[in-house]
């Protein structure tokens, strides 16, 4: 490797405030959305559900669009950079405007909320796919993609404490009593801070490796190159599995504590302190895992987070502290791989360059984004599927047998039978530490050679034309 692919503190920092600003978003529509739509907004429960979906197939289609967009973009800035300056503060207005409830009548409310929700799930994945496909352009040095991949997360997890924790003080306050208003000024200081992280990551960083990409062919050609790379189907497999794995314990968690552990009152503190148990993972996985075979680090630290998961499903649930424990223990544990899941994408870049002499970042960086909203949507089906199928009543003091240990499952044993599929997925993944470093080093070698020829050319045109430099 080259001196140039090591990175500085301050480029990891800059690049970490990049997700920062999407975990103030992400984490706002993940807790607070739907429940802002049903009762501060007024939207009618059955809308609220079709326009999530409905969104969500849009973004099917415009999630790749975006990623060969990006693939084709050439500017003095690079070609990531140039779309957080540019949609950083549009960023942060679709935020504003989404928790807006406009005076206006029933019809018109719901096609505010249609197109506000619409454009900022456009405008999120605008500013995201670029942003999660930088770490190739950044830096060629596998190492520090997962160096660089841990900060981001530890900052990610910042951000979604913060919204955690002063969301909604922040409402009650801002709003005197009117949860419109509290809502409107409490997520307008949200995308304030958005676009200021987003303007730091731009200001940050500097893309180090920029290829030149043939960019006549159609997106549809790329599909089929990326289609056909092997290790782009399995990576694009795991991360669908690995969401589902994890939204259907997330989502399980706030039944868990209150029916099964019957502690209502300790979910806040149960969720906070595995957030700060994950955002400690994600920032120790480059040290602690950085000095083992990428592949086998992964497959042994699933193992052994499940082993902890399992331990939480056959403690009584009398042994609250043990079980609080536990799940801090799991984790961290568990968000040890998470700088590892994102690395396998840019992985995957240097594999379908080195294979095909294509570098398709945004592409291959949008589908892993479809594979994760697609794992977002399954996990929560997951969980309403098994919880209807068991006969499950919402709000019941005391729940039958039957349905405290499905509950019990989907929170521990039903993710684990998903993460062990994910380990036998990697035994057929070939991206190991040693492949991805050869080819990375293979890649520099003929970017180097390819500068030197362009150097040699330019010079010889200054001669022949009598110009020194």
């Amino acid at each position: 490797m080259t001196l140039s692919s090591v990175l500085s503190t301050k480029d990891k920092i800059g690049y970490g405030l990049g997700d920062m600003a999407s975990a103030l978003v992400w984490q706002t529509a993940t807790l607070f959305l739907a429940y802002f739509y049903t009762d501060v907004f007024g939207l009618p429960a059955a809308i609220m559900g079709t326009m999530f979906l409905l969104v969500r197939v849009i973004d099917a289609f415009a999630d790749p669009c975006i990623g060969a967009l990006v693939d084709r973009t050439q500017t003095r800035h690079g070609r990531f950079r140039p779309w957080l300056l540019w949609f950083a503060i549009p960023f942060g207005v679709s935020c504003i405007i989404t928790f807006y409830v406009p005076d206006a009548g029933p019809t018109a409310k719901i096609i505010y909320a249609c197109v506000t929700y619409a454009i900022l799930s456009f405008i999120y994945s605008a500013i995201n796919v670029p942003y999660c496909a930088m770490p190739g352009a950044l830096t060629m040095d596998p190492q520090e993609r997962h160096s660089l991949q841990s900060w981001r997360f530890c900052l990610s997890f910042i951000g979604g404490l913060i919204v955690t924790v002063i969301a909604l003080p922040l409402v009650a306050q801002l709003g005197n009593g009117n949860d419109q208003k509290g809502y409107f000024y409490a997520m307008s200081m949200m995308g304030v801070l958005g676009i200021l992280l987003f303007f730091g990551c731009f200001f940050m960083t500097r893309e180090r490796y920029t290829p030149h990409n043939d960019s006549s062919g159609s997106l549809f050609s790329d599909l089929k190159l990326v289609a056909k790379n092997s290790q782009w189907r399995i990576v694009f497999l795991f991360n669908i599995l690995l969401l589902t794995a994890v939204v259907t314990r997330g989502s399980a968690t706030m039944y868990y504590v209150k029916y099964v552990l019957q502690r209502p009152e300790m979910v806040f503190t149960f969720i906070v302190s595995g957030m700060i148990a994950a955002l400690l993972g994600a920032l120790f996985s480059a040290r602690l895992l950085g000095k083992f075979d990428r592949v086998r680090a992964y497959q042994w630290t699933i193992i052994v987070f499940v082993a902890f998961a399992a331990l939480i499903f056959i403690v009584p649930p009398t042994q609250v502290w043990l079980i609080f424990g536990l799940n801090i223990v799991f984790s961290f544990i568990q968000n040890l791989t998470t700088p590892l899941q994102w690395t396998m994408f840019s992985d995957v870049v240097d594999y379908e360059e080195h294979r095909s002499g294509r570098r398709l970042d945004g592409l291959v960086f949008s589908t892993a984004l479809f594979a994760i909203k697609f794992g977002l949507a399954l996990g929560g089906a997951v969980v309403g599927w098994v919880l209807g199928a068991v006969d499950y009543v919402p709000n019941q003091v005391q729940q039958t047998a039957s349905v405290l240990t499905t509950i019990n499952a989907l929170f521990t044993l039903i993710p684990c039978l998903l993460f062990i599929s994910m380990v036998l997925l990697l035994t057929r993944y070939k991206l190991n530490s040693q492949v991805t470093d050869t080819i990375a080093s293979e890649l520099i070698r003929k970017r180097d050679a390819r500068n030197s020829v362009t150097t040699s050319q330019t010079s010889t045109e200054f001669s022949n034309t009598g110009v020194t430099r």
